[in-house]
């Protein structure tokens, strides 16, 4: 299976080759081998959808319309966006994932609050990573800073990883049903859109 696999910065898509965390999380949810293209959010195409909507819509359309006529010959899109506090994120990405422009299978995807927050869902699996007894975080969708929360971690472990590799090698050890059961309006609906495209 290959995927266009677009996030919005290198925490998520980790060095571009497939090789981060939310390929990591996609290709565990697939249970199956994917080859993974890159692209970051930022390089939505201008040429290829026109049509009305909202700023975060009209960048999936445009991303799946490209991923349906690729060279590459993509089977599908998975694209993940922060809610950064703005919910009407969601509903963009909730019609986006629903819209006909584009047959491709898809699995749109709104990390709240942002993706960070997914990588603090399993504190056993962060422990395991950082050798360190990290405890239970509080409610993951409500931490309004999780990025800092994870660095804070980090620095306070003995590990010298850059964040970008804590969050790989926390996507590769997390349990996906302490993901789904901590992050509920985030990572719940995502990872249903990503098996449904199996």
């Amino acid at each position: 299976m290959k995927i266009l696999l677009v996030a919005e910065g290198k925490h998520e898509l980790g060095d571009g080759g497939g090789g981060g965390a939310l390929a990591h999380l996609v290709a565990r949810l697939l249970d199956r081998d994917v080859a993974f293209v890159t692209k970051w959010l930022k390089e939505a195409p201008m040429h290829v959808h026109r049509g009305k909507g909202r700023g975060f819509f009209v960048k999936a359309i445009r991303f799946m319309i490209d991923a349906a006529r690729s060279p590459d010959k993509f089977d599908a899109l998975v694209l993940v966006v922060d809610e950064d506090g703005q919910p009407d994120r969601i509903r963009q990405m909730d019609k986006a994932q629903g819209d006909q422009t584009s047959r491709i299978a898809r699995a749109l995807g709104v990390a709240v609050r942002s993706f960070d927050a997914w990588m603090l869902a399993d504190e056993r699996a962060l422990s395991r990573v950082l050798a360190a007894s990290v405890p239970r975080q509080p409610e993951i969708e409500e931490i309004r800073t999780p990025k800092e929360t994870c660095t804070t971690l980090l620095e306070e472990s003995d590990k010298s990883i850059s964040l970008t590799e804590l969050y790989a090698a926390v996507s590769r050890e997390a349990k996906l049903s302490v993901l789904i059961g901590r992050c509920p309006t985030g990572f719940a609906p995502f990872a249903e859109r990503v098996r449904a495209m199996a």
